[in-house]
């Protein structure tokens, strides 16, 4: 019993580990913080990612509002650049 227990618990941590790895990222390099409108799961939210901040985002896919109106789908492996004001998928 105790090896099935750890065994469901090494299963897990590798599952949690693992989906963090397919999250998209946004890096921020511009000199003020920049907002992203993120639609996930049908809920939106704003992300908001500071000067030179690099964040991790939408592990199942989402789309994103850039801080200039335009809009992306993404499917969680991306990276997202912001510079001058415009989000650029990398």
């Amino acid at each position: 019993m105790k090896t099935m227990k750890t065994l469901t618990l090494a299963a897990v941590a590798l599952f949690a580990a693992g989906s963090a790895a397919f999250a998209a990222s946004v890096v921020n390099r511009d000199s003020e913080p920049q907002t992203l409108v993120v639609t996930e799961g049908g809920s939106q939210s704003e992300l908001v990612v500071g000067a030179g901040e690099t964040i991790e985002f939408c592990s199942a896919g989402c789309f994103v509002t850039m801080p200039n109106g335009d809009r992306e789908v993404l499917t969680g492996s991306e990276t997202v650049e912001i510079s001058e004001g415009r989000g650029r998928v990398r």
